[in-house]
Formats: structure tokens, C-alpha cells, sequence
């Protein structure tokens, strides 16, 4: 099992941009699957963008040229740069790293309101 811990949530305005991080504890990170789930009130968790260990990378359709997913593996962190936020981006956002079991971050609030 691994500890996630996301931060760099917040208020922001439409055309505004966040960088939301997500630290893991235990090993070995370099080896997992991470990412992004994103939701909104009323609404089912969905897949935002993910990681491979290799880097491969995936993104929602609503979210492609807008976020970018990186991670850094010496600091076992994954990243979520989102550029060009609209209203609709507002949601819980949720880290997750896959090893066989999937381990999930407490979630982070992005609210895009003028």
C-alpha cells in the first residue's frame, strides 16, 4: 500500500491555471501507474489523465492541450499542470497509484469561478 497526498487545489479564475501535486510514500514508485480522477458534485469519479512507469501518458478528451501529467520519480511525486481552467473543471480532484492495488490520495478541491 502506498500514502498519497495531493495539494495545490484552490479557487481560480476561467482562463487561469493550477498545479496540483501528489506526494507518495513507499516503494517502489518508480513502478507504478499513477493519476488523475476528477469529480464533480452529483457526478461520477472520471479518469483526468494518467502516467505509466515507462511515461506514457493519457487524457480526457475535455482536457487534452490544457493539463499536462509529469511525475518525478526521485521525489516520488506526480503532477497535474492545468493551464486554460473553464467552470466546468470544478471538482474534487483525486490522485490514485496503481501496484496491483490501487491506492487513492483524500482528494483536493479546483473551483474555476469568476
Amino acid at each position: 500500500q502506498v500514502q498519497l497526498v495531493e495539494s495545490g487545489g484552490g479557487l481560480v479564475q476561467p482562463g487561469g491555471t493550477l498545479t496540483l501535486t501528489c506526494a507518495a510514500s513507499g516503494r517502489p514508485f518508480s513502478l507504478r501507474a499513477m493519476g488523475w480522477y476528477s469529480q464533480a458534485p452529483g457526478k461520477q469519479r472520471e479518469l483526468v489523465a494518467s502516467i505509466s512507469s515507462t511515461r506514457n501518458t493519457f487524457y480526457a478528451d475535455s482536457v487534452k492541450g490544457r493539463f499536462t501529467i509529469s511525475r518525478d520519480n526521485a521525489k516520488n511525486t506526480v503532477y497535474l499542470q492545468m493551464n486554460n481552467l473553464k467552470p466546468e473543471d470544478t471538482a474534487v480532484y483525486y490522485c490514485y497509484a496503481d501496484l496491483g492495488v490501487r491506492s487513492w490520495g483524500q482528494g483536493t478541491q479546483v473551483t474555476v469561478s469568476s
